[in-house]
C-alpha cells in the first residue's frame, strides 16, 4: 500500500512537548510554521510497538548529500515528493544517506541528561527554536488538511490524536514486520534535517525501528529475509574511491573497490549501481584479501558531476555497501574523490 501522501513539509521550529515514555505510544512533538503562517504538527515517534521497543538514532552534525539540493524552498510549507529517486525523497537503503552501523538504540525517556532519545531530539530542536533562521524539513506522511480524508480516518482510527495539518512516521518506512508491512515503500522515508545557514551547514536526524529489515526489495520496500542489526555483518568489500570525470559520457570514469576482509572474494555476480538504478557488472575475478580492483565506467553506470550516489550488490542483489557524494567533493576535474 505504502504510506500516502509521502512528502516534506519545511518551515520554522515554533515550539516541542515531551511525552514520558510511559505513556501509551510516546511522540516527540515539533511543532513549525511556515512562511505563509500556516502552523504543523509532526510527531516524532520515541518507542515502537513491536519488540524490541526501543528505536535505532543517528545523529548527523555535518550532513553532506546531494539531497539537500533538491528540496523545496525553506519556509515554503508541505511539498509531496514523488517516491522515486532525483525528487528530494529519502531512501535508508538506497540512498546511501548514513552509514546505518553508526546508529545506536536509544530508551525514550529515562531521568539524566543527554541519554535518551527525547533528550537528543530536544538538543536540536531547542536550537532550532531559539534561531528563527534555521529552517527544518520534515520528511513522511502527511495529515490533516495536507492529507486525503480516507487517509485521516484511517490514521485516527488506528488511535492517533495528532492535530492538522502535519508529517507523521519520520522514520523508516520499509522492511517493516507483518503488523505494519501495508507500509512499505521506496523512496518515501523520513527523517528530520536542520539547515543551519549561517553555519553553512546542515544536520540530519534518521530513526529506525530494530524490528526493520536493511535488505528490501527494490520495488515493494518488503524485507528480504529476517531482520537484523545495521552493520551486524561488516561489509567485506567496500567502495572507497571514485574519479567522476567529465560531464558528457562515462569516459575517465571509474570507481574503486577494497576487499578489506581477511579472505579471498569472487566478484563473479556483483555489480555497481548508481542512485537511478542503473548497474554495471564488476569483472569476473577473485579479488585478493587487502587488494583493490579499479572498474571503469559505462556499461549503463553514469556518474553525476551534480552529485550521486554508488551501491554495491552481491550476486543476489543485496545491497554490501554504499556511499554518496556532492557536487562540492567532485568539483575538481580529474581528481579521484576518496570515502571514509
Amino acid at each position: 500500500m505504502t504510506i500516502s501522501p509521502y512528502g516534506v513539509v519545511t518551515g520554522r521550529a515554533t515550539g516541542k512537548r515531551r511525552e514520558p515514555g510511559t505513556s501509551d505510544k510516546p511522540h516527540f512533538q515539533l511543532f513549525m510554521e511556515d512562511n505563509a503562517g500556516t502552523r504543523y504538527q509532526v510527531p516524532v515517534n520515541v518507542l515502537s510497538d513491536t519488540a524490541p521497543s526501543q528505536l535505532l538514532f543517528l545523529a548527523d552534525d555535518d550532513f553532506r548529500h546531494p539531497v539537500t539540493d533538491l528540496l523545496p524552498p525553506a519556509g515554503s510549507g508541505w511539498h509531496p515528493l514523488p517516491s522515486h529517486a532525483g525528487t528530494g525523497a529519502l531512501d535508508y537503503v538506497r540512498g546511501n544517506l548514513f552509514d546505518p552501523t553508526r546508529m545506536r538504540v536509544l530508551p525514550p525517556d529515562v531521568q539524566g541528561v543527554d541519554n535518551d532519545l527525547e533528550d537528543f531530539l530536544e538538543h536540536y530542536t531547542d536550537r532550532a527554536i531559539a534561531d528563527p533562521t534555521v529552517a527544518v524539513y520534515a520528511f513522511g506522511q502527511g495529515f490533516g488538511r495536507v492529507s486525503l480524508l480516507r487517509r485521516l480516518v484511517r490514521f485516527m482510527a488506528r488511535g492517533h490524536n495528532h492535530q492538522g495539518p502535519g508529517v507523521h512516521d519520520i522514520h523508516m518506512n520499509q522492511g517493516n514486520g507483518v503488523k505494519h508491512r501495508p507500509d512499505d515503500g521506496v523512496w518515501q522515508d523520513g527523517g528530520l534535517l536542520f539547515h543551519f545557514s549561517a553555519e553553512h551547514r546542515w544536520v540530519a536526524i534518521f530513526l529506525a525501528f530494530q524490528s526493520q529489515a536493511w535488505h528490501t526489495d527494490d520495488q515493494t520496500g518488503h524485507s528480504i529475509g529476517p531482520p537484523s542489526p545495521p552493520g551486524e555483518h561488516e561489509a567485506a568489500v567496500r567502495i572507497v574511491a571514485a574519479r567522476v570525470g567529465a560531464s558528457a559520457g562515462p569516459d575517465g570514469q571509474s570507481v574503486t573497490l577494497l576487499n578489506a576482509s581477511a579472505d579471498t572474494v569472487d566478484l563473479g555476480g556483483w555489480r555497481l549501481a548508481d542512485e537511478r538504478g542503473h548497474v554495471r557488472p564488476l569483472p569476473s575475478r577473485r579479488l585478493a584479501a587487502g587488494g583493490t580492483v579499479t572498474v571503469e565506467g559505462g556499461d549503463g553506470l553514469r556518474l553525476s558531476r551534480t552529485g550521486g550516489a554508488l551501491s554495491l550488490l552481491d550476486p543476489v542483489g543485496l545491497k554490501v555497501h554504499g556511499v554518496a557524494y556532492t557536487d562540492e567533493q567532485v568539483r575538481l576535474e580529474g581528481w579521484t574523490t576518496t570515502f571514509a
